[in-house]
């Protein structure tokens, strides 16, 4: 960041973060808001001479009077700087993402979390064919998903895909009245078509990056052999919420199911070898990477964002 200043270099770091998330230029306005609600209160003014700083550096660049976009260079920075600060930064943004969630789960109306992944405009058919594959299996977190030309972040040449991204349940829990943590991610194993356990979990906190995306770029999931034999490995999700609010939630996850939701896998203290606690109860969701997990397996090159905002559900439901 080459800026000496300790607090002024996590400033800037933040104003990278916002920018790297949003589908939009943002102006100072803008980012004077979002960085309140980190913590950072910073005037207009202020917020305008860090982004004449990052400016100077490469890292942003001015969008006429729309705001800053980040820059190849301010994408890569704020992918490496400052990694002990990003310790737990994956989980804290999902957890933002979950606060704006905000689907009615009885009318299957209002904002989700998402997906965004994009593909050369050759591979589509593959793509496809891969993902129906996995809505086909009822391993995916969501019945759908949409396609998109019209993001920015997707470039010339190549179609989006938005699928649903399963902090969306967080968010649902939460707007409910549930305290609900996510707690890790992992690979299920199956057998005859039956999650059988957990081979591998890795807790959110702590980590500066996704553990379902690590799982994939290992080659640890199985999904296709999932489908084809019944026996293979998809990815999860385990949250956390207190027992007493098991009832409520399953409540919830009923009118989830009946408005195209996959969900629970399982519920419950101590289920799929999920580590136990007295006075929680594990939800266990399949991950709407599963959808990109097969398209992986098979070869096709994708670019994926997890969570990557939130947008109205009409928007998947449309397609």
């Amino acid at each position: 960041m080459r800026e000496t200043d300790p607090g002024s270099e996590r400033k800037c770091l933040e104003i990278l973060r916002i920018l790297r998330d949003s589908r939009d230029p943002m102006g100072a306005k803008h980012l004077s808001e979002r960085m309140a609600e980190q913590g950072f209160i910073l005037s207009d003014r202020a917020v305008q001479y860090y982004l004449h700083h990052l400016d100077e550096l490469g890292f942003t660049r001015k969008i006429g009077n729309r705001g800053r976009v980040l820059t190849n260079l301010g994408i890569a920075e704020s992918e490496s700087a400052l990694v002990g600060d990003r310790i737990g930064f994956v989980i804290s943004r999902l957890e933002r993402l979950a606060f704006r969630s905000t689907l009615d789960p009885h009318t299957c109306t209002g904002d989700v979390a998402y997906n965004l992944s994009y593909v050369r405009n050759e591979d589509l058919d593959s793509v496809r064919s891969a993902f129906q594959e996995v809505l086909s299996a009822d391993i995916g977190f969501f019945g759908t998903y949409a396609e998109t030309t019209n993001d920015p972040r997707v470039p010339k040449g190549h179609t989006g895909f938005m699928t649903v991204c399963s902090i969306t349940m967080d968010g649902i829990f939460q707007h409910n009245g549930i305290p609900v943590r996510m707690a890790y991610g992992g690979c299920l194993n199956h057998t005859q078509r039956i999650p059988r356990g957990f081979n591998h979990l890795i807790g959110y906190k702590g980590t500066t990056i996704d553990p379902l995306q690590l799982f994939l770029y290992a080659e640890m999931a199985s999904i296709g052999n999932l489908i084809r034999t019944g026996d293979g490995v998809a990815l999860a999700n385990i949250r956390n919420i207190p027992i007493t609010a098991m009832g409520r939630a399953e409540e919830i996850m009923a009118s989830l199911r009946q408005n195209g939701f996959h969900l629970p896998v399982a519920a419950g203290s101590g289920v799929l070898n999920v580590p136990s606690d007295p006075y929680q109860s594990s939800i266990v969701i399949y991950s709407g990477m599963n959808l990109i997990g097969r398209a992986y397996e098979c070869g096709i090159s994708m670019k994926t964002e997890i969570g990557a905002g939130t947008i109205p559900i009409s928007r998947i439901l449309s397609e």
